[in-house]
C-alpha cells in the first residue's frame, strides 16, 4: 500500500479469494482443521471444480492453499497454473519445505508458511512469506508474532499474509489493537487472512494500514460485494 505521510491519501486496499484445494477440489472449513474440510459447493460457484470455481466466481487475484501438498500427500500443481492464468494474480502456498520448491508460472507468487517453511525462512530468495498463527502465536513453534515479524523485515520476502488458521472459516471477527500493533511492526506489504466476516473488519484492516485482506467465508455468505472481488479492491 502506498501511504502519504499526513495526506491521509492510501491506495485501495487489496482484496483476495481464497481457495483451498484438496483432492482435486475447493473445499471449506474452519480452524485449521483439515480433515474436516468439504467440497465448496454453496457458495458463490455452482462447482468445487478449481478451474470452473475460478471461471464462474471471475477473481482479480486468488490465493491458493494446496491442502494436499502442505500435508505431504501430493499436489496440485498443474490446476494451480491452470487457474493462475485465469487472473491477474495467484497467491500460491504449497507448502514450501525448501526453496526448491517454489512453484514458476505466469501471474504466480510463492508463499512460504511458518508450518512448512522450517526453522529459518531468511534463506528463501522471495516471493512472501505466511505468518502462520493459531491461538495468538506462530505454529509451529509457538514464538510471538510480532517478534517474527520484527525480524522479517531483515529477510528478502516482499511481503507478509499473516494468516490466523484458528479464525479460517469462522466469520470470528478481528482484533483490531494486534492488527494495529503488527502493521507498525512490520515495514513491507502486509495481508490478512482469517475471521473476517463483514465490510467493517475490512475497514479496519485498512485504517490499519494494510495492503490487502483474503476472503472466502464472508463473500460467500454474500457479506462482501462479488463485484469487489472481481474488481480485486473495496470500492
Amino acid at each position: 500500500m502506498i501511504f502519504y505521510p499526513n495526506s491521509g491519501l492510501r491506495s485501495p486496499m487489496e482484496l483476495i479469494l481464497a481457495m483451498d484445494l484438496k483432492d482435486d477440489l475447493v473445499v471449506h472449513g474452519k480452524s485449521g482443521q483439515r480433515e474436516t474440510y468439504k467440497p465448496l459447493d454453496w457458495g458463490c460457484s455452482p462447482t468445487a471444480d478449481p478451474i470452473g470455481f475460478v471461471k464462474s466466481i471471475a477473481p482479480r487475484h486468488i490465493y491458493i492453499a494446496d491442502l494436499d501438498r502442505i500435508g505431504g500427500r501430493g499436489s496440485h500443481d498443474l490446476v494451480v497454473r491452470e487457474c493462475a492464468r485465469l487472473v491477474s494474480t495467484c497467491y500460491i502456498d504449497r507448502g514450501s519445505r525448501t526453496p526448491d520448491d517454489l512453484l514458476e508460472g505466469y501471474h504466480i507468487r510463492n508463499i512460504v508458511g511458518t508450518e512448512t517453511g522450517g526453522n529459518d525462512l531468511s534463506h528463501y530468495p522471495g516471493g512472501y512469506m505466511s505468518l502462520d498463527i493459531m491461538g495468538g502465536r506462530v505454529i509451529p513453534n509457538g514464538r510471538d508474532p510480532l517478534d517474527l515479524l520484527r525480524m522479517a523485515n531483515g529477510w528478502k520476502f516482499q511481503g507478509c499474509i499473516i494468516l490466523d488458521i484458528g479464525a479460517v472459516g469462522t466469520e470470528s471477527g478481528l482484533n483490531s489493537t494486534m492488527i494495529r500493533e503488527m502493521r507498525r511492526v512490520y515495514h513491507r506489504k502486509l495481508y490478512w487472512g482469517g475471521g473476517i466476516a463483514t465490510v467493517e473488519d475490512l475497514d479496519v484492516l485498512r485504517e490499519a494500514g494494510f495492503d490487502g485482506a483474503i476472503v472466502a467465508t464472508a463473500l460467500h455468505h454474500g457479506k462482501i460485494p462479488l463485484a469487489w472481488i472481481r474488481g480485486g479492491r473495496m470500492c
